[in-house]
């Protein structure tokens, strides 16, 4: 708790030059719990609105969740719902050769044996240089990480657009200082995830870290307010899902599983500049084949709740 223990707010800019309070809304529960808290006047000023980025391949609870959120008589303020396109179209045409979108799916590649690669060494300048081959003798295969720009391209740009339209800075020179303040749904157990906007003209603001509240008590403080309990919101198709995400949705969700299974069968090949395979899983296997059992599963006893003194990771 050493570097959060001695977090601060940022400093406020003058409330003048404050144009536009807008709350970053994913419809999961910090920023469900941000957007209510703020209804109830427990977090202040009112933000002036809220906007959600839609990448089209939300599952359909989060989609429920955010009508019921933007229902006549929940929040006080408009939520905009904005979009760059549909993340699952996008990728099904990246296959095709067309633009695709950069999600961090993983890669497969086999190198057969007798493969001739080459030997690399120093140049006696710091650089590499080729200095032979090697043929190999067994094969290899090796799982690389496609960078990710979905989050940019289908989160970070629509919401900045709509931010400065709304701030009525679309189109003009930025201004020098803050006029628009972003509230961020990061609760303190995420406080690592906590950046300063890299924009000039906005300043951001964590109101449950300043509350110390953790994901736990987003959740308590719901269900004292007769509140239910918000869907996970991340696409269907994440590459960043734990086993027991996918887990949770081939048990729970099966539409969305059989969504995100063919997804990965379509997407196994066809992406310009890409070598290998491309999947979904860490493990880079089809995705209905991945082993997503847990050690328990396999027979492990799990000694975490006997050992943990709460201690650790909090």
């Amino acid at each position: 708790m050493g570097a959060l223990s001695s977090w601060c707010p940022p400093p406020e800019p003058a409330a003048e030059a404050i144009r536009l309070r807008v709350l970053s809304l994913g419809a999961g529960v910090q920023s469900t719990t941000l957007a209510l808290m703020s209804a109830h006047g427990a977090v202040g000023p009112m933000p002036h609105c809220a906007v959600f980025a839609d990448t089209g391949w939300e599952p359909q609870a989060v989609y429920r969740h955010l009508a019921w959120l933007m229902a006549p008589g929940v929040l006080p303020f408009p939520v905009h719902v904005v979009s760059a396109g549909d993340l699952r179209a996008d990728l099904q045409a990246g296959v095709r050769g067309q633009r695709r979108a950069s999600i961090p799916a993983y890669t497969r590649t086999v190198i057969p044996p007798g493969t001739v690669v080459p030997l690399v060494g120093e140049d006696g300048q710091g650089g590499t240089v080729v200095v032979g081959t090697r043929v190999l003798p067994a094969g290899r295969v090796t799982i690389g990480m496609i960078r990710r720009q979905c989050t940019g391209d289908y989160k970070v740009v629509p919401i900045r657009r709509k931010v400065r339209e709304l701030a009525g800075i679309a189109g003009r020179r930025s201004p020098k200082t803050p006029v628009v303040e972003a509230w961020l749904g990061i609760s303190l157990d995420e406080a690592a995830r906590m950046k300063p906007s890299v924009e000039g003209w906005q300043v951001n603001r964590w109101p449950l870290v300043e509350r110390r509240m953790t994901r736990r008590d987003c959740l308590l403080w719901l269900a004292r307010h007769g509140y239910p309990e918000p869907p996970r919101s991340a696409c269907i198709g994440c590459p960043f899902h734990s086993d027991a995400h996918w887990r949770r949705l081939r048990d729970g969700d099966p539409d969305a599983w059989a969504d995100a299974v063919a997804v990965d069968r379509a997407i196994r090949t066809g992406f310009r500049g890409i070598r290998g395979e491309v999947y979904l899983h860490r493990s880079a296997v089809p995705l209905d084949e991945a082993d997503l059992a847990t050690d328990a599963d396999r027979g492990q006893l799990d000694l975490w709740p006997n050992e943990c003194e709460g201690l650790c990771g909090v």
